[in-house]
């Protein structure tokens, strides 16, 4: 599964009053992991940058007078978002902003049902706390260091971690540990497991296991997988 952690900065809060389109940060995410993929674009708003928007983000018009036009760099987003979904700290500020671009480019909007809002699924698990990316990286003990500034390279790959955190973590344990307690003990009643009198024959071949063995590796010693399977043996 491919996904989009999109963030983007603005001359100001409402494109329908003239504001623009600054910068647009994207990671790519398979199958809720980063691929290395990255899309980032600074953006000649083709106006000038209002001071509290200059203190946000520190892209000034004179920097910005000799990006490319949103008309010159919209067919290479395209490209690069494709069909996935996209995942948006506020999502509706962001498109708002690239759907006006899109509009006055002639090119069609992106319906909202292909975007996932980060902000409702946090206020959803954090009714009653703040819920910006700050204090989620705060909560999550995601490094921030790096943030001097909003910028939206940086939001986006800071909000990849967070995206990977409210929906269970980046391991999450699989969800197998509580899905068996839940599955012995349901209403305070216990449950006997059934266990296969038999193990199933293996399907696995020498260069599949070799294959997730190197996979694994890359997860660091940390990795869950070494909790069943033996660690590989170092070299030297």
């Amino acid at each position: 599964m491919r996904e989009i952690i999109l963030d983007t900065e603005t001359t100001g809060l409402d494109p329908l009053r003239g504001d623009r389109l600054v910068e647009i940060g994207c990671i790519e995410l398979v199958n809720h992991f980063p691929s290395g993929q990255t899309y980032h674009v600074q953006i000649n708003p083709e106006r000038d940058m209002p001071e509290e928007a200059f203190r946000v983000h520190g892209l000034s018009g004179e920097m910005l007078a000799t990006k490319p036009v949103f008309e010159r760099v919209v067919e290479e987003f395209l490209a690069f978002i494709g069909d996935a979904r996209l995942v948006i700290h506020n999502a509706s500020f962001d498109m708002g902003f690239i759907n006006a671009e899109l509009k006055r480019s002639g090119r069609e909007p992106i319906p909202m049902d292909r975007v996932v809002d980060t902000l409702a699924m946090a206020r959803r698990r954090f009714p009653a706390a703040s819920n910006s990316l700050d204090a989620l990286c705060n909560r999550f003990g995601i490094d921030k260091s790096k943030r001097t500034v909003h910028g939206a390279l940086v939001d986006a790959e800071l909000l990849a971690d967070i995206y990977i955190e409210l929906i269970g973590g980046r391991q999450a344990s699989f969800g197998l540990s509580d899905a068996r307690r839940a599955s012995q003990q349901r209403g305070g009643v216990s449950v006997r497991v059934r266990e296969r009198p038999q193990a199933l024959a293996p399907r696995l071949t020498e260069a599949d296991i070799a294959e997730h063995a190197a996979f694994i590796a890359q997860m660091g010693d940390k990795a869950i997988w070494y909790d069943t399977l033996p660690r590989p043996e170092p070299q030297g």
